[in-house]
């Protein structure tokens, strides 16, 4: 597909999105900054309005007629994600809060009953915050031991040294399928398919892949996996947990309630079916309503195109870069063709504070992300503190990225300029 048949594509999507319209600054919003939280969709917006003008009620609980209105849109939005990811099985998918919340969910149900003093978790230096805390706490708790696969010199994922590391200690394996600081894409079929050989867990977090690309969980094989809504055009306050069925039918609570139980006694309590189990109290109704909208439009789009038209725009965005000298970007560069890593960037000047960057972007209407992303080790192994990160989705533009780059040069020469 070339970037003039896909144009079209972005130019239509755009109309969508009624936040893309506006100034900031006096200049027209370039908003780069979704691997943080995607802009939401008049059709996500609207079924929110629609929920709560004509359908709101609590889920299961009501005989009457709003009560079963929300309750199948619930559940429908339940299939709809099922089906994105190809799950086996409707139960199998688990509201959650965000992914954070799915990893903890994970954390403490499964994770306090079955490790055990020696036994050994492997994570990767490039995880988030929320994949990498978790896992400590419960590792104190527990005396688990965690290990960490490192870096490639091309800075990915190192196969080699994570094959290294399994050995019949190793209980569970937590890896992000892409890094939202590296932007690299991890073989996660490969990472699943060895810690299966020595009997391990595999959870992949694919907060920064589902949204962008085909995720199929069958084939990944691996035993659970993590999303959030507010990153595949969905709210905020919504996320899932996939987990295989059989496993999260083995998994105690995490949280005790209404909703989550068979019955209750005095003296004990009785918990429900999947997935109700796992989603204890009064949940996230419209938030979940919303993020089947979303599912809906992406799939209408089509996750494949998105996907392929993301890649053109990451091959424009590296050639781009590459006019600007002493950039230091963090991770692999793409192929020619923009393959092999997800369409985002982060970067240093050196000399330059990367929030000093983001500030002055902002002036000319441009949001882009700085800090650590929620990976202060992996920036520690850069000896940076943070950096900054441009990060695109479907609805951003080759023009985009031409005014992004031109401004950016400008402002490394204006920095440049005041500290001669």
């Amino acid at each position: 597909m070339t970037y003039t048949q896909e144009k079209t594509l972005a130019d239509r999507v755009r109309k969508d999105f009624p936040i893309l319209h506006q100034e900031v600054n006096d200049k027209p919003l370039i908003y780069f900054d979704s691997a943080a939280s995607s802009q939401k969709p008049l059709a996500v917006l609207n079924t929110l309005q629609d929920y709560y003008q004509k359908d709101h009620a609590n889920v299961h609980r009501g005989a009457h007629t709003l009560s079963a209105r929300a309750t199948d849109a619930y559940e429908s939005s339940r299939d709809k994600v099922a089906k994105f990811i190809n799950a086996a099985h409707r139960e199998e998918i688990v509201y959650t809060r965000n992914a954070s919340e799915a990893i903890n969910l994970v954390a403490y149900s499964w994770g306090l009953t079955n490790l055990n003093k020696g036994d050994e978790i492997i994570l990767s230096v490039m995880e988030h915050h929320s994949n990498i805390v978790p896992w400590q706490i419960i590792a104190q708790k527990t005396g688990a031991v965690i290990k960490y696969v490192q870096l490639t010199p091309t800075e990915e994922f190192d196969l080699e040294h994570y094959k290294s590391l399994l050995s019949d200690k190793t209980k569970l394996v937590s890896i992000v399928h892409v890094s939202n600081t590296l932007g690299c894409i991890n073989p996660v079929e490969d990472i699943v398919k060895l810690g299966h050989q020595y009997g391990a867990k595999v959870l992949i977090d694919a907060c920064q892949s589902v949204p962008h690309m085909h995720v199929d969980v069958q084939a990944i094989n691996c035993d659970w996996l993590v999303a959030s809504g507010h990153k595949m055009c969905a709210t905020t306050g919504i996320g899932f947990l996939y987990g295989k069925k059989e496993l999260l039918e083995s998994m105690p609570p995490f949280l005790g309630g209404g909703e989550m139980i068979d019955e209750v006694y005095l003296e004990h309590f009785t918990v429900g079916e999947l997935p109700h189990k796992f989603e204890a109290g009064t949940p996230a109704i419209a938030e979940a309503i919303a993020l089947g909208a979303a599912v809906d439009y992406l799939t209408n789009i089509g996750i494949d195109k998105i996907h392929a038209y993301e890649e053109e725009l990451t091959a424009y965005l590296f050639k781009k870069l590459a006019e600007i000298p002493n950039l230091r970007i963090y991770g692999a560069k793409p192929t020619i063709d923009g393959k092999g890593r997800a369409s985002l960037v982060a970067f240093n000047v050196e000399g330059i504070h990367a929030s000093d960057l983001a500030t002055l972007l902002d002036h000319e209407g441009i949001a882009i992300r700085s800090g650590h992303h929620c990976t202060q080790p992996l920036h520690r192994i850069f000896n940076a503190s943070g950096s900054a990160r441009a990060s695109l989705y479907f609805y951003n533009t080759l023009e985009e990225i031409d005014t992004f780059v031109a401004t950016l040069k400008d402002t490394i020469d204006f920095f440049k300029s005041m500290m001669e």
